[in-house]
């Protein structure tokens, strides 16, 4: 990015005229105030992530965080059922007090819901906010297995990574304008071709690797938790070997155009974290294994 900039500058350089020369000016000196205040922006805004210490750029105060996962979970129950099964529902709020114990967030407002859909999916929101769908209970088999997917979306929330997401969208967004800036007296095609290679670098190169890794990150997080809240983590690699057996047949892009990695890396890589997850449950007061069976 800073070569373009260089280029667009030096190019700038060359503009005869009184005009010319105070837009070259200017726009050299608002670039300059840019980066500046994105330096400024980058160390008030470093951070790190509990249980990985993983330094994080994030703006989003957590109040904001907080009052969003609020709102968005008022949404969500107003638009959905709440499932009627009983036993199921006992056990996403059994599994889930059990792991809040172990998540060291005494501000979050903890609330565990099952949602009756078919949708094969989970989340929790800023503040302790989960839900759970129908969907997704035959491929977890098992508490340990619901452990293992309910400990994941809480990883998320715990590590504030939806507030990270928004933090690197703005930081696009503002390059993103600051670039076309720097191009405005280009032609229209060179402009468009710039602005859709910056989209594409960014989406490839930056925005979907961080998901990703987001992702990762979350399993790594749930795999101690599921572990500290007495359940069984060699159920882990399990369940993403039964989750992508009950998706086979379903399209689904490449891994490196993906937001998730591929269910086989994560179970590979769950695999290959079970030791440290083991000693944390061996260690643990009160083991329950796989718990209770839900098919």
């Amino acid at each position: 990015m800073a070569n373009v900039w260089n280029k667009e500058i030096a190019c700038e350089q060359q503009v005869q005229g009184g005009v010319g020369d105070d837009l070259t000016w200017n726009r050299r000196r608002w670039l300059s105030g840019a980066a500046g205040l994105s330096a400024i922006s980058l160390c008030c805004g470093c951070r790190s992530t509990p249980f990985t210490g993983r330094p994080q750029l994030r703006f989003i105060p957590k109040s904001m965080e907080m009052s969003l996962g609020e709102q968005s979970y008022a949404e969500v129950l107003a638009e959905s059922a709440v499932s009627q099964n009983t036993a199921w529902s006992d056990a996403v709020v059994r599994t889930g007090q059990r792991i809040s114990q172990v998540a060291n967030a005494p501000d979050f407002k903890w609330d565990f819901r099952l949602l009756a859909s078919p949708k094969q999916n989970a989340f929790c929101l800023p503040g302790g906010k989960v839900a759970v769908y129908e969907g997704i209970i035959p491929s977890c088999e098992n508490e340990a297995g619901l452990a293992v997917v309910m400990s994941h979306e809480i990883a998320h929330a715990l590590a504030h990574h939806g507030a990270e997401r928004m933090s690197q969208q703005a930081g696009v967004k503002g390059v993103g304008t600051v670039l076309g800036w720097a191009m405005s007296e280009t032609t229209p095609a060179t402009r468009e071709l710039s602005m859709k290679a910056f989209g594409t670098g960014v989406q490839y190169g930056v925005l979907l690797p961080y998901s990703r890794h987001h992702e990762s990150e979350a399993d790594a997080i749930g795999l101690q938790l599921m572990a500290k809240a007495g359940y069984d983590p060699s159920e882990a690699p399990l369940f993403w070997g039964r989750f992508g057996q009950a998706k086979s047949g379903t399209d689904a892009p490449p891994e490196w155009a993906s937001t998730h990695p591929s269910d086989d890396r994560r179970a590979a890589d769950l695999a290959a974290k079970l030791p440290e997850a083991l000693a944390l449950y061996q260690s643990t007061g009160s083991r329950y294994g796989k718990g209770e069976k839900l098919t």
